[in-house]
């Protein structure tokens, strides 16, 4: 062998020696993509790929793993434009260390056409695994014209609102208020049955004088030695009534100086009593002073005999005084009236306190609470709080139908569109609610194009914007971002503010908007909001609008 061969065999040697090392080097990179591939397997099937409107398919997706493994089947709609009726539960067999997955998801449509299943993301230990789109078609059933007639679609006709939640809050307001003043009536305005005490305040002064000397000689006063309060309650009874029924000042007099009095007017024919029926009444009264101040203690029969001699002198007193007039009478009675009506007055102004401290104190603690606007919109009302506060209605709008829940129903406007739109368009239907400068506004719009053409985001933003500086809007700043409505569509949000001029206050006043494009070849969605700025009513009506919102992805 020649030098020039064994040269060619070393080349040959070390050229196969680095390929050898170049394809162990990828083999060893290409590993983990082996041991993936080998570890986990995602497939995915549909029972049929024809169905009419409203029928089901059975969607089943099935992974094979390492039964170590985490696996994240797809959940909510991530099928759009096909709705998932149901997800089944997983059905899972075991073999050794390996695991079978499968789970069924339930899809349908309601509308005719040819329709794209997007691949679905199944994550295996956080990572992505994607199964294949398909292809369906959804046709629609076959109606007999002989046997069942076709008719157009009916307008929208405007029905009246209903008035069950009004009727439903009057009926609670009345029986707030019945019970309020049932409340009322019942603690300070109805005739309460009277006490004992009160019933014995009620009698006239002699009836009551003779009453109230029957109850201390039932008393046990002196049977506890109790004689100071025997004699006490005994010589108030019969100072009370001469103040009341002889008109003598006798409650703050002396004994002397009462018995002075009495003397006075049995000498003027006033009082026509004997000297000693006052002789009697002034030894009583002395009894009871050395009774009271000196802790003097008289025999029992002596106090008895005393009760007696009151009893006496309150009765020929009574017989002594002259016959009231017909005039003192008809006094006496006003009198007693005036003094019922002052006591029910005065009980209306203690029901009426204690409502208005109730009112003062809750009021006080809601405005704390809630706020002076709250409580003020809450009780006066506020048009856009009504508006989120109401019932409100989800509905379709148009076709391609856009999907809202608003808190009114959204009338279809009639508006003939110019003759350079309608050369380009083949139908367009526009639904509106309130005006673009009152205090909300919403408006949607479903075009579809007489050409398979992308729809023009740019120049439908450009006319919203126009039609805005048309309607008195000016210094408008746009924002914008991507969106994606409630079943996952893309679309193209735009915000901003801008200001404009209250024809009525002439107030310059600032407005809020929210844009929202969707479409596909040959069609083109559009919702748009206004409202005033820094009305949080408002505000909340748009966050959840924008969570309603949902568009059909097939013209």
């Amino acid at each position: 062998m020649g030098v020039e061969s064994l040269k060619l065999k070393i080349e040959n040697i070390t050229l196969l020696s680095g390929r050898g090392i170049f394809l162990c080097s990828l083999c060893l990179l290409l590993f983990p993509l082996f041991a993936k591939a080998q570890s986990s397997k995602v497939s995915a099937e549909l029972d049929t790929t024809a169905i009419k409107i409203g029928e089901q398919i059975q969607y089943k997706i099935t992974v094979e793993t390492d039964s170590l493994n985490l696996v994240y089947f797809p959940e909510d709609q991530t099928f759009s434009p096909v709705e998932m009726v149901e997800a089944l539960k997983i059905d899972t067999t075991k073999n050794k260390d390996r695991i079978t997955l499968q789970r069924i998801y339930a899809l349908t449509q309601f509308d005719s056409g040819a329709y794209t299943i997007p691949p679905q993301r199944i994550a295996i230990n956080e990572e992505p695994f994607f199964t294949d789109s398909f292809r369906i078609r959804v046709g629609d059933v076959a109606v007999d014209t002989t046997k069942q007639k076709l008719y157009d679609i009916k307008p929208l006709i405007e029905v009246e609102r209903s008035n069950a939640k009004m009727w439903l809050i009057a009926i609670l307001i009345l029986l707030g208020l019945l019970i309020i003043g049932g409340l009322v009536y019942w603690f300070f305005l109805r005739k309460k049955p009277l006490t004992e005490e009160e019933k014995v305040a009620l009698l006239p002064p002699y009836d009551r004088a003779l009453l109230q000397l029957k109850e201390l000689e039932n008393s046990r006063y002196l049977i506890q030695d109790e004689y100071k309060k025997y004699y006490s309650e005994l010589t108030a009874i019969v100072r009370s009534y001469l103040e009341e029924d002889a008109h003598v000042s006798a409650l703050e007099s002396t004994t002397d100086q009462l018995i002075e009095k009495l003397e006075l007017l049995k000498d003027a024919g006033e009082l026509k009593i004997g000297e000693d029926t006052i002789g009697q009444f002034k030894k009583v009264l002395q009894t009871a002073d050395l009774v009271k101040f000196a802790k003097s203690k008289p025999p029992t029969s002596v106090a008895e005999e005393d009760r007696l001699l009151v009893e006496n002198i309150v009765v020929k007193t009574k017989e002594a005084l002259p016959e009231p007039t017909e005039e003192e009478l008809l006094q006496n009675e006003a009198y007693l009236e005036e003094l019922i009506k002052k006591k029910q007055r005065k009980r209306i102004y203690i029901a009426a306190a204690v409502f208005g401290g109730l009112v003062l104190i809750g009021g006080g603690i809601s405005l704390a609470y809630f706020g002076f606007k709250t409580v003020k919109d809450t009780v006066f009302g506020y048009p856009t709080k009504d508006l989120l506060e109401g019932e409100w209605i989800a509905s379709s709008y148009g076709f391609p139908p856009i999907d809202l829940e608003t808190p009114e129903v959204l009338l279809r406007n009639t508006e003939q569109l110019p003759e350079e739109a309608r050369e380009a368009l083949k139908e367009v239907q526009l639904f509106s609610y309130g005006s673009m400068l009152g205090l909300f506004s919403i408006n949607a719009s479903s075009a579809t194009f007489k050409e398979q053409v992308e729809p023009n985001f740019e120049g439908a933003l450009s006319t919203a914007l126009a039609d805005f500086e048309a309607n008195g809007i000016k210094n408008i700043i746009p924002k914008q971002e991507d969106f994606v409505s409630k079943s996952g569509v893309q679309g193209l949000k735009v915000y901003g503010s801008g200001q404009y001029q209250d024809p009525i206050s002439k107030d310059r006043k600032k407005i809020e908007y929210t844009i929202l494009l969707f479409g596909g070849k040959g069609f083109m969605q559009q919702v748009y909001m206004t409202w005033e700025e820094g009305d949080e009513y408002a505000e909340k009506i748009v966050e959840r609008i924008l969570a309603s919102v949902d568009v059909k992805t097939q013209a």
